[in-house]
């Protein structure tokens, strides 16, 4: 099993826009921000034209060879983008972002300026490499139509775990992967694409914090809220969070995107229900119960810290099915998920020694 959209940009998108009729409202109210328009992305269905993004250029030292493109400031995305360059001191560094991100930058003498992206050429002549989280979002998008008027190489790093629903690879794309069974399931039978494993940055944090002694997991399992997800129906989602925290007196932890409204609506009635909600959003990695979720890449970090994980569905699809294979996610009722393994080195560091590599050629 691979990618459902494994070369289409645009019908990824088309997918994501209809995948849940409140997320097809929201959208069209507020005109996709972050999804790439068609013209700005270069992939295949190229019919219309977008207005220049303008965004805050983050420059580090004279004359940056690499451009690092930040959609967002999400813990996930700064681990996998900016983590790296704090092992790259030496290395004059762009930051690509929509709003001024200095203070989540590694080290001092960072100078920032509004700029537009039709101007991030003439304004970054020695570029030789762009690194983003892909390019299906404004930003990446935005470095990966730079980077192939330049020439550039264009670095896409893995931030999370993947579904066949998640986008294409950009043309022509370097992967930076957790494994070699991310790699093989994201590119897809391509041969475009090619590759490096470095592990997980997320992971590889998660297996530094001390492990949990054992049996001090005795309270009741906590269910990870993922209703803001488009692989499945927003149905799927609440039937079966709502079967496990009755079944097994669980406490239900919404996810932090759920505070749309019918998200708030759901969790009163879970409430009605018997439900017993997490509000005190301690981090999770502070957090001792027994994890399970449908397939949170928090059921991994808990299982890398000794807490007893498994995952859960009342039916599960074919495909969430494959993806609990591949994770090494133990469905609950059986032996707790084990921890996946961590490489010896830092996976930022290996970023940074792969693109030190790059930019000395």
């Amino acid at each position: 099993m691979g990618l459902r959209f494994p070369e289409d940009l645009e019908a990824w998108q088309k997918w994501q826009l209809t995948s849940k009729p409140e997320r097809r409202v929201k959208e069209a109210l507020k005109g996709l921000p972050n999804l790439v328009p068609a013209a700005r992305g270069g992939h295949k269905g190229n019919t219309t034209s977008a207005q220049p993004l303008t965004g805050i250029l983050h420059t580090r030292g004279q004359n940056p060879t690499l451009l690092v493109a930040l959609d967002s400031t999400s813990p996930t995305s700064l681990k996998s983008l900016v983590r790296p360059l704090k092992f790259m001191e030496d290395t004059s560094v762009a930051v690509w972002a929509p709003d001024d991100v200095s203070e989540l930058l590694p080290g001092t003498g960072w100078t920032i300026q509004a700029h537009d992206e039709d101007g991030l050429a003439a304004e970054l002549p020695h570029l030789k490499a762009v690194m983003a989280l892909g390019h299906y979002m404004a930003w990446g998008a935005s470095a990966f139509t730079l980077s192939q008027r330049t020439g550039a190489a264009f670095i896409t790093v893995q931030h999370g775990l993947h579904t066949p629903y998640a986008p294409p690879l950009a043309p022509g794309t370097h992967l930076l992967a957790f494994s070699r069974a991310d790699a093989d399931f994201w590119i897809s039978g391509r041969t475009d694409v090619t590759f490096d494993v470095v592990g997980s940055q997320l992971f590889w944090e998660a297996a530094q914090n001390p492990r949990l002694e054992e049996g001090a997991a005795e309270y009741p399992p906590i269910f990870l809220g993922q209703m803001h997800g488009a692989e499945l129906p927003r149905a799927s989602f609440a039937r079966t969070s709502i079967k496990f925290t009755l079944d097994n007196k669980a406490i239900y932890r919404p996810h932090p995107s759920e505070i749309d409204r019918l998200s708030r609506l759901t969790h009163t009635l879970m409430g009605k229900l018997g439900v017993e909600i997490d509000r005190s959003q301690h981090p999770l990695n502070q957090v001792n119960h027994p994890v399970v979720s449908i397939f949170s890449t928090g059921v991994l970090e808990a299982a890398l810290r000794g807490v007893p994980a498994w995952v859960y569905h009342t039916n599960p699809p074919a495909w969430l099915t494959e993806f609990w294979e591949r994770y090494g996610m133990n469905q609950w009722g059986s032996e707790p998920t084990p921890a996946p393994q961590v490489p010896e080195k830092e996976p930022a560091r290996q970023i940074a020694e792969y693109l030190t590599r790059l930019l000395e050629n």
